[in-house]
């Protein structure tokens, strides 16, 4: 094997993760191609789990269950829960039926039950029939709750201890489960109704006296969340509280799972990734990557506001129409339109992010509505003032004429305004009417901006140029 088979220590310190996984996707690429699978399975070997991970799916269709199956069995598994699920289904439907179960089986619950989201119903059937008794019931477990709550992304998982245990007895357990088990640096303790009573850290175990108690030392006041709690709330928990897990309990307050610090960073990145591609006209839903969605669904999903922006184009352009009489007299004022409706629109685009942005993050709660839109208003003004100050000096210096800069001047203040009261309380009317302010918000700005924008406009500009 030559020398550039071979990704020294040195290398892998000084370079950025970036770097790394883009070295290893191309040597891995061209060693495949060359057949020579010792050399690309010995540049896997100091390379984390996720970087392979990322590595993999950066290589050709027809080189990626090869790639795959050049990893040890325990590494391979690990590396699978990383991997995107279309691809995690195309290995399915490439490997035997004995090499998937052995994978799938020694997933963890939370991550099989996610692929399960994404796999055909006979696929699934097929794969629980054949899994240990064990963790069939985990994943069917897990698939019994609804999707996007807290019961379907926990993991069954975790050690929990008895108030009369010892400290002594407690890590002789903890030793025991350590390897089956989620995470041991939260412990939770229960009754003999598997009711949760109380919480302790690893920390406050191991720093305790052997002949201490578990109740002596425990955490009362637990924080939990319940199985039907929505996933972005169970986020805002862990945030919160600075948890790397937090408990998940039925309504009878029994301890059912935890939801660890990992699944909520793959929660807030879908979530977060969901509103973005919704502000884009809601091409993406149900966890599809965008890029891999075939092109007839992504025309489909974006002609529906496309045709409602179509619309409002037509309803100003009847408008601008309908205003021929003082456009005739003052034609230079139908050169400053876009200018006026482009800036609402930015203006208006801005309060509806930062409001959206507010809403998923609980940041407005102490706020309210009416002061959230108030504050834009204000800031819309103020941005009006500072724009339109602007535009007034550009219109005179384009048009010679201060009554055209001045209507132009005071229409940007007033569309600001009203850009920004849009932008600030169409998210709260459509979270009320229990639509997707994040979908349901920039088209209806662009309507509001552009419509009544105009309308403004032209009635300012006939105030002040007295025709």
């Amino acid at each position: 094997m030559t020398e550039t088979n071979n990704l020294p220590t040195t290398t892998l310190q000084d370079m950025s993760r970036r770097e790394l996984r883009e070295l290893v996707r191309n040597q891995l690429q061209a060693l495949l191609e060359q057949n020579d699978l010792q050399g690309a399975k010995a540049i896997l070997v100091p390379v984390q789990p996720a970087d392979i991970a990322e590595a993999i799916e950066g290589l050709p269709e027809a080189m990626q269950a090869i790639a795959f199956r050049l990893l040890p069995k325990g590494e391979a598994i690990e590396v699978y829960e990383h991997l995107d699920y279309s691809i995690q289904q195309a290995l399915i439907e490439e490997f035997k039926r004995q090499e998937v179960l052995d994978i799938v089986d020694k997933m963890s619950p939370d991550d099989r039950a996610r692929l399960f989201d994404e796999l055909p119903a006979k696929v699934i059937n097929r794969l629980l029939e054949q899994l240990s008794p064990t963790e069939r019931q985990a994943t069917a477990q897990l698939l019994g709750y609804e999707a996007g709550t807290a019961g379907r992304i926990m993991t069954p998982e975790l050690i929990s201890l008895k108030e009369g245990f010892t400290i002594a007895q407690s890590l002789e357990r903890i030793r025991r489960l350590a390897n089956v088990t989620e995470t041991i640096y939260y412990l939770y303790v229960t009754d003999n109704a598997r009711r949760l009573t109380g919480t302790l850290s690893l920390r406050d175990l191991v720093t305790a006296q052997p002949q201490q108690t578990i109740g002596e030392i425990m955490t009362r006041d637990a924080v939990f969340v319940y199985t039907d709690t929505d996933q972005e709330e169970v986020a805002r928990v862990i945030q919160r509280y600075d948890f790397l897990a937090v408990p998940v309990v039925d309504r009878e307050q029994r301890l059912v799972g935890i939801v660890t610090v990992d699944d909520v960073i793959d929660i807030i990145q879908q979530e977060t990734t969901e509103d973005i591609y919704a502000l884009g006209g809601g091409v993406q839903s149900g966890g599809d990557n965008y890029f891999q969605t075939d092109l007839l669904t992504v025309a489909r999903k974006r002609v529906v506001w496309l045709l409602v922006l179509l619309f409002t184009n037509t309803v100003t352009g009847t408008i601008i129409k309908s205003e021929e009489g003082i456009l005739r007299q003052v034609v230079s004022l139908a050169a400053f339109i876009p200018l006026l409706t482009g800036t609402g629109g930015n203006v208006g685009a801005q309060s509806s992010t930062v409001v959206i942005r507010g809403m998923n993050t609980d940041e407005i709660r102490a706020l309210g509505e009416f002061q959230v839109i108030f504050r834009e208003a204000i800031a819309g003004a103020m941005l009006g003032t500072m724009l339109g100050s602007i535009a007034t000096v550009w219109a005179y210096w384009l048009q010679g004429s201060w009554s055209v800069a001045i209507a132009v001047g005071v229409s940007l203040v007033a569309i600001s305004i009203l850009a920004s009261v849009s932008g600030s309380a169409l998210p709260f009317l459509f979270r009320l009417l229990r639509l997707d302010p994040a979908l349901m918000s920039a088209p209806f700005i662009t309507t509001a901006v552009d419509v009544l924008g105009v309308l403004i406009y032209f009635n300012l500009a006939r105030l002040i140029l007295q025709l």
